[in-house]
């Protein structure tokens, strides 16, 4: 059987992803919602607030998204959830089997794919392989957008220059290194997060229980237009990690979304 592609053309194929991406990007240069990080609370974020219709978009540095979900417990491609947090993953057709009460197991792979693909189908984007190195500022200090470049960039340590993209919240859930809020302690002089400590101290050794039960309440809008979200969070607010369980990580992220939402008022008709 002879394969139809004879009429395939190496300029066709480059032409349809150039001028596919350049329209793409174009149309997200002015975002409702920018999210750092498509990790478990950045991605359920992602989908809340795109839902709702807000334009969103989340920018992630690797080339995969899923955060700490790949790589489940030490490799083991399985995760734990808590029953509060079922419906979030019910709600994606993510199965949950319990396990024993009050712990629930997910397949590592099945909650990566499902909730890219349902942050997706809601309407937000999802660039990979591009990292927020900065934020945009305007008066009085407030983010008010974020500064891309892709990660290869940064990591072969090339002088090149980023490109800016306005957004009326920026959510930081790049987990444990909480970098868009580093960034503005870094480059803002006086500048302080609004968090017990000021700055971002980390999280502490570990403890499952505390982590998970303080989480939401760490996440919160941290600096004049900047919400955190996730590990971020807790880093933030100095709350303990907590392994390979991640509930409080989608219960986050729909927290997240509430506040950004409220933060960028109503959808624009």
């Amino acid at each position: 059987m002879q394969v139809p592609f004879g009429n395939l053309d190496e300029i066709a194929i480059t032409r349809a992803i150039a001028e596919s991406f350049v329209q793409d990007f174009t149309d997200s240069l002015d975002l409702d919602v920018a999210i750092a990080g498509a990790g478990p609370a950045g991605l359920t974020a992602a989908r809340l607030i795109a839902r709702e219709g807000y334009k969103t978009a989340v920018f992630e540095r690797h080339l995969h998204v899923g955060g700490g979900m790949w790589g489940g417990g030490m490799l083991l491609p399985k995760i734990v959830i808590e029953p509060e947090a079922r419906r979030l993953f019910d709600d994606i057709g993510i199965r949950a089997v319990t396990w024993q009460e009050g712990y629930l197991v997910v397949d590592a792979v099945e909650a990566v794919s499902k909730s890219a693909a349902a942050a997706l189908n809601a309407g937000a984007r999802i660039w990979v392989g591009m990292n927020i190195e900065d934020v945009v500022i305007r008066e009085g200090d407030r983010v008010a957008g974020v500064v891309v470049n892709w990660h290869a960039v940064s990591e072969a340590r090339l002088h090149v220059d980023p490109m800016a993209l306005r957004a009326k919240v920026v959510i930081d859930a790049t987990g444990h290194d909480a970098t868009v809020c580093r960034g503005v302690l870094r480059k803002i002089p006086g500048a302080r997060m609004l968090s017990p400590q000021g700055d971002v101290p980390g999280e502490k050794p570990m403890w499952a229980a505390q982590g998970e039960a303080v989480l939401v309440e760490n996440t919160r809008e941290v600096y004049p237009g900047l919400v955190v979200a996730g590990m971020a969070a807790n880093a933030v607010a100095a709350g303990p990690r907590m392994g390979a369980v991640f509930g409080g990580m989608l219960l986050s992220g729909e927290r997240a979304a509430e506040i950004a939402m409220r933060i960028a008022g109503p959808v624009p008709a």
